[in-house]
């Protein structure tokens, strides 16, 4: 998935990032807002893996959460 080639729109939204655990892009984007503070995009995705769980399970959408954080962080 190539987040570029998305709108934020309900269905962008909504994008399963990580199947094995159901945890969408909002999911993603709602842990990053709850941080105290902006880390390094290695230490926000541990932070994101502890608490949405994504990328816990097979490790398959590795990248793809890597590419939201990098997204919702340009921003």
């Amino acid at each position: 998935m190539s987040t570029s080639k998305f709108h934020r729109t309900k269905e962008y939204i909504d994008t399963v990032i990580c199947n094995c655990n159901q945890v969408r892009y909002s999911d993603i984007e709602k842990a990053l807002h709850e941080g105290t503070d902006l880390r390094q995009i290695e230490e926000e995705f541990k932070y994101i893996q502890e608490v949405t769980k994504a990328s816990t399970g097979c490790g398959g959408c590795h990248d793809k959460v890597l590419a939201v954080i990098s997204e919702l962080l340009s921003h």
